[in-house]
């Protein structure tokens, strides 16, 4: 094969010389618009895992890179002069001009052909020259390549909302290190490492207002210097501040981070009647956030991808389809894990309440990619430290004596007004279909019952219908009648008299989503027969051509409902719950008021989000006024429509708002099921965002959903304050005593099983850790690391 790759940075040289290695009688050159050595940036950092993938693909270039780099294995976390450090981390930086010193020297030992200063203008034309059969566009994220075909390639930019600049400095740090620094304007964050004997990358990044408000839009480079060294004096130790680029100044010396995809990688060039493949790799094709320093580690991914790929398939259209397919999952995920580490950093001044502790944690498991066994793994010292911190603080908001023994932290307790929670795990209201004319039976008893006794701290009943027209089918359950109150009843004496757990109960009303079969028969369609009117904010119909046609709720409507839901909420006390939750998401009626999706009334009750939200409120404020004062209230929303024109997680925040105002004491943020149109991404905790957001910003506690599924999720949401609550559903169903098969799991023995029990518990805890002993003889791990390895996947 002919190749050609234009861009001589990692992606193109790392290329050219693995393809050369594999296939030496290839002929293959890299074209490189600038002279040799000029490059800008400062350091790049490796993690230990990426080292390891470039040492399999080729180690003499791999070990020239280790021999080149300042490795080390903590991060230090500098905020209102505290340090917080943490151990285990695993990274390596080297100098970007070193790294493609080394890369370049390889391509010349194996015979790959290296272009500079030569300005590529038409691929075409380049392709037609070289006789190539595969060109690469290597010519990083400004690449003139995937501009000139970007109806083929169809790239996606969207520019930040941080600005940031790449500089250097002679100061050694003996950590990776994250500063943050505040102003009258704003805060800024400093990311800096060593990454030779001599130097260390600074990046200083701030959000655009910020860097507006402090004038640095105006000042040239030597008056930007100097504002950064004042700003970060503590950590330089009075060294200065050193720019690649003199000429640059304001918006030339701070750039905006351009996050990139890509929907096509491959397109086909015409040169003399064939068609020679032309494929997008590193920062041509993509971008993740220096936060998570990716961008080169994705370059020699791609490097490697590909040629793994034209190694595998005999045909180069079908290695190049193989190749995308691949790389495109890989850099997804990590584009995904960047997005969450990228948006926690433009957003920092919503976490910067914390103490230093909490701050610190949040920082490190900002892209959830590292949980908190994970963190307990790399330095369990840390780990150990922290939760004993949080144990006690935890303790002290709860009002009882602090732990001999710090538990982790979803087994902390948590005390809503004077409902004592012995953990913070929540078994999610999940609708069941199975009342009889909105009476709970047997089934509820244990169902209930079981996960009572599962060790959760809180079981949630699902949304009980205020009115027999509020019913989503004709099995929910009701709280509109004297039997049904006795009903439920029998199941809260239960759970109070067998279990320490507490119950509380959704109030709801179905809305335009009413009057339909039970989920296994069709969900969300209506009944064969048998169907009762529907009303809604405004009229509509949730599935168009399928659903009933709910009517616009009247004056004399809202006021009915309203005293449907007190005379709920009157008997929710008289049946003895601990908790009442009002629900306004998903599309029922009382959100079908807030979202403007399903919200076009002209009158008090729309328009404005303060003016949707008006209803809703006003339920609120009359249950609120009927369920005692020492019993809580949290409100479910949807925090998201996922549909373009819907509730967004900004309104969301202002929907919390609104809520604490009335008096509020938790917002259970789900998301979605407003409107069929949605366009939800899924994946592990993709709701918590919401509820970290809803905390941190409207100052009120939260309860996350979604997606949660072991302890490692619940102890890392909690312990990082993005929610007080995890409320576990679908695992709930799989298995009744979840919390406690999930504290026996992580070696947690301080989880109190009913004493019926006891044995089993003994049992399971043996088991495990006799599973870990043996799995740690054979791999030569600690059992605490078998187990964190474990919990890892």
């Amino acid at each position: 094969m002919n190749i050609v790759c234009v861009g001589g940075g990692p992606a193109g040289l790392y290329f050219g010389l693995l393809m050369k290695l594999r296939h030496p009688t290839h002929a293959v050159t890299v074209v490189e618009r600038n002279r040799p050595g000029d490059t800008f940036g400062w350091g790049v950092v490796f993690s230990d895992q990426t080292l390891g993938q470039l040492a399999r693909a080729d180690e003499p270039s791999a070990r020239a890179i280790l021999h080149a780099f300042n490795h080390w294995d903590a991060i230090d976390v500098h905020f209102k002069g505290a340090t917080i450090t943490s151990h285990g981390h695993g990274f390596c930086g080297i100098g970007r001009k070193r790294l493609l010193d080394i890369l370049a020297a390889r391509c010349r030992a194996l015979g790959v052909e290296l272009v500079f200063e030569t300005r590529v203008d038409d691929v075409a034309e380049l392709a037609r020259r070289h006789r190539a059969d595969l060109v690469v566009a290597a010519d990083g994220v400004n690449s003139a390549i995937r501009q000139h075909y970007r109806d083929a390639f169809q790239p996606e930019v969207e520019e930040r909302l941080c600005r940031f600049v790449w500089l250097g400095t002679r100061k050694r740090f003996d950590a990776f290190t994250f500063a943050f620094e505040e102003t009258e304007h704003g805060w800024f964050q400093a990311h800096a490492y060593q990454y030779d004997d001599e130097t260390s990358t600074f990046i200083i990044e701030t959000l655009d207002t910020t860097w507006r408000a402090c004038g640095l839009a105006d000042m040239d480079q030597p008056d930007g210097l100097a504002f950064c060294e004042r700003l970060f004096a503590r950590h330089l130790d009075g060294q200065p501040l050193m720019a690649n680029a003199a000429h640059l100044r304001g918006s030339g010396m701070w750039i905006r981070f351009p996050r990139l995809a890509c929907r096509n990688w491959v397109h086909m060039l015409e040169v003399d009647g064939r068609q020679a493949p032309l494929v997008l790799m590193g920062d041509a094709a993509h971008t993740a956030h220096f936060s998570i320093g990716s961008g080169t580690k994705l370059a020699l991914e791609d490097a490697i991808g590909l040629a793994d790929a034209l190694d595998e398939e005999v045909d180069v259209a079908a290695a190049l389809a193989r190749y995308q397919e691949a790389r495109l999952v890989e850099v997804l995920k990590l584009q995904s894990a960047a997005r969450n580490s990228m948006e926690w950093f433009e957003n920092v001044a919503r976490y910067t309440a914390m103490e230093a502790e909490q701050f610190a944690y949040s920082l490190l498991t900002r892209s959830q990619r590292l949980s908190h066994e994970n963190l307990r793994l790399r330095d369990a010292a840390y780990v150990d430290g922290f939760e004993r911190r949080f144990a006690i603080a935890a303790a002290r908001q709860a009002g009882v004596a602090p732990p001999a023994v710090a538990a982790p932290p979803m087994f902390t307790p948590y005390k809503v007004r004077d409902v004592l929670l012995k953990n913070r795990v929540v078994v999610s209201p999940m609708a069941q279909y199975s009342a009889v004319d909105g009476v709970v039976g047997d089934f509820h008893l244990a169902h209930l019952g079981a996960r009572a006794l599962g060790g959760a701290a809180l079981v949630m009943a699902e949304m009980t219908c205020v009115s027999a027209d509020a019913r989503i089918t004709p099995g929910c359950p009701g709280l509109y009648t004297r039997e049904q109150m006795l009903a439920w009843k029998r199941i809260v004496n239960f759970v109070h008299t067998a279990s320490d757990a507490k119950i509380g109960v959704q109030l709801g009303h179905a809305g335009a989503k009413g009057s339909t079969r039970p989920m296994w028969d069709g969900i969300d369609l209506p009944l064969a027969s048998g169907n009762w009117p529907l009303l809604s904010a405004s009229s509509q119909q949730y599935i168009d051509g399928v659903s009933q046609i709910a009517r616009e709720a009247t004056q004399g409507d809202l006021e009915r409902i309203r005293d449907d839901f007190v005379r709920a909420t009157r008997a929710a006390f008289d049946a003895g719950f601990d908790w009442l939750e009002l629900h306004c998401a998903h599309g029922y009626l009382l959100s079908s008021f807030i979202s403007p999706l399903t919200n076009r009334r002209q009158d008090a009750y729309g328009g404005s989000l303060e003016n949707r939200c008006r209803y809703p409120l006003a339920v609120f404020a009359a249950v609120r006024a009927a369920w005692p004062g020492h019993l809580p209230i949290s409100v479910r929303i949807s925090s998201h429509d996922w549909v373009e024109g819907g509730i967004t997680p900004q309104d969301a925040v202002q929907i919390a708002r609104l809520f604490r105002a009335a008096g509020a004491d938790m917002i259970d943020c789900s998301s979605g099921q407003v409107s069929k149109l949605e366009k939800p991404v899924f994946g592990r905790m993709f709701q918590a965002p919401f509820a970290d957001r809803i905390r941190n910003e409207a100052g009120i506690p939260t309860i996350a959903v979604g997606g949660i599924h072991e302890a490692d999720h619940v102890n890392g949401i909690i312990a990082a304050g993005r929610a007080d609550l995890c409320a576990v559903a679908r695992p709930h169903l799989a298995n009744a005593a979840w919390t406690l098969m999930e504290a026996a799991r992580i070696g947690y023995t301080g989880a109190a099983w009913p004493r019926q029990y006891g044995a089993g518990k003994q049992q399971l805890e043996r088991n495990l850790e006799r599973e870990r002993q043996l799995q740690a003889a054979s791999s030569g791990l600690s059992p605490q690391q078998v187990a964190a390895r474990l919990l890892e996947g």
